[in-house]
C-alpha cells in the first residue's frame, strides 16, 4: 500500500499527491508559509517559504536529522523565511530551492515516496 500523506494541521484527511500543490499553494497565500505533512510511515516532508524560495526537508520519524533540497546554483542567501513559532530565519541560498521547484519535489515525494531523480539533497544524518 502506499504511503499517505496528511498536512500537519489537526486534518485527519490524507492530500492525494494532486492536491498537495494546491494545499500548500493556499496556505501561502493565506499566511501560512511553514506546512509539515506526515506520512503513514511515520515520516515527514516540511516546506517553508519567503514566497520566492523554500526550504524542503525530508525527514524519517521524529528527531530525524533527515535530508534537504539544495541548489547547487545557488549563492548568498535569503531571509523572510517564517516558522509557526514566530521565528523568523535567514537560509543560504544553496539550502533552498526557488519555489516552483519546491512545489514540484513535495508533490513528488507525496506521490512517489522519494525525490525525484533529478533532484539534489543534502543528507543532514
Amino acid at each position: 500500500m502506499a504511503e499517505r500523506w496528511v498536512i500537519d494541521d489537526g486534518s485527519a484527511d490524507p492530500v492525494p499527491s494532486e492536491a498537495v500543490l494546491g494545499a500548500l499553494r493556499a496556505r501561502v497565500r493565506t499566511g501560512l508559509p511553514e506546512t509539515w505533512l506526515t506520512g503513514t510511515s511515520g515520516r515527514s516532508v516540511a516546506f517553508v517559504t519567503n514566497t520566492e524560495r523554500a526550504m524542503v526537508m525530508l525527514l524519517d520519524a521524529e528527531g530525524d536529522p533527515g535530508e534537504h533540497a539544495v541548489d547547487p546554483g545557488g549563492e548568498g542567501s535569503s531571509k523572510g523565511f517564517v516558522l509557526s513559532s514566530g521565528q523568523h530565519d535567514e537560509y543560504l541560498d544553496h539550502d533552498t530551492v526557488p519555489i516552483g521547484e519546491a512545489f514540484r519535489l513535495v508533490e513528488h515525494i507525496v506521490r512517489a515516496g522519494s525525490w525525484p531523480e533529478d533532484a539534489h539533497w543534502a543528507v543532514d544524518r
